[in-house]
């Protein structure tokens, strides 16, 4: 487990955490959390819905903080949950004013916990819901490139919003595809992991103006950190490798995945 103390830096441009589960950690903690990331300069935070169990957690969070945001959808590793009472409870939080998208929603081939076929039901479902409420997309894929390409493919004409392929680990042709149709790609501290180099080869051909940060904490601990759980504060240390493996100054990323970030889910 990494011991290091090291300090977080801090910058003059504000940060968006795109993808957080706030609601896995305990409330004391959440409340430490929140605290620490304001301190370092996150100023909005976007906590992710996953199962039908926190659908109605991340609305009451975001209620309860006037800086947090949230989503509605069902992970891949839930699918065969996602049915008419799930869609519909989608549906109603999303008249909640602070409900940005539609996710965590997708393809997970590497765990075994639901059935391909069940997946890519609920997860072109899903798509077609954030169609009908003019909303943009928060999709997971891993081991899923070619499946979650050709549900993409029957989307490109009604998914106006297009959204975020978050955490992205997959091929660089499904990068390259994604990016052809408007979507961001997340980064979270995988790029600091030395055995993420096809992370950073797709980082590297990524569009600046297609990148957006996250940590997805409490996981994907960056390193100094690496080992700890994960928290919004830690983001200055995704940004600077982002702008280590671009070769950029690091205001440059924060400025204008800070733009991307409005653009995806504020605007």
């Amino acid at each position: 487990m990494s011991k290091s103390n090291k300090p977080i830096p801090r910058f003059n441009t504000p940060i968006i955490e795109t993808h957080c589960h706030l609601d896995y950690l305990e409330m004391d903690t959440m409340a430490d959390s929140l605290d620490t990331a304001y301190e370092v300069g996150v100023e909005k935070i976007v906590t992710i819905a996953v199962s039908k169990a926190n659908l109605s957690k991340v609305v009451e969070i975001s209620k309860a903080h006037e800086k947090v945001y949230c989503t509605q959808g069902i992970h891949p590793h839930d699918a065969k949950d996602f049915d008419p009472e799930v869609e519909a409870i989608i549906r109603k939080n999303a008249e909640f004013e602070k409900m940005l998208a539609v996710g965590e929603i997708g393809l997970d081939y590497f765990y075994d916990h639901c059935e391909p076929d069940i997946q890519k039901a609920a997860f072109a479902r899903q798509m077609q819901i954030a169609d009908d409420l003019d909303l943009p997309v928060v999709i997971h894929t891993r081991e899923a490139c070619d499946d979650t390409a050709a549900i993409l493919r029957n989307c490109e004409k009604t998914n106006k919003k297009r959204g975020v392929i978050h955490s992205f680990t997959s091929s660089l042709k499904l990068a390259e595809y994604c990016l052809s149709e408007g979507y961001f790609l997340g980064f979270n501290g995988i790029v600091t992991f030395n055995s993420a180099e096809n992370v950073r080869e797709v980082l590297s051909m990524t569009p600046l103006d297609q990148i957006v940060l996250e940590t997805d904490a409490p996981y994907l601990t960056p390193i100094p950190y690496r080992g700890r759980p994960n928290h919004p504060k830690y983001l200055p240390f995704i940004a600077q490798k982002i702008a280590d493996v671009k070769n950029i100054d690091v205001e440059e990323v924060l400025h204008q995945c800070y733009l991307n970030s409005e653009k995806l889910f504020f605007k």
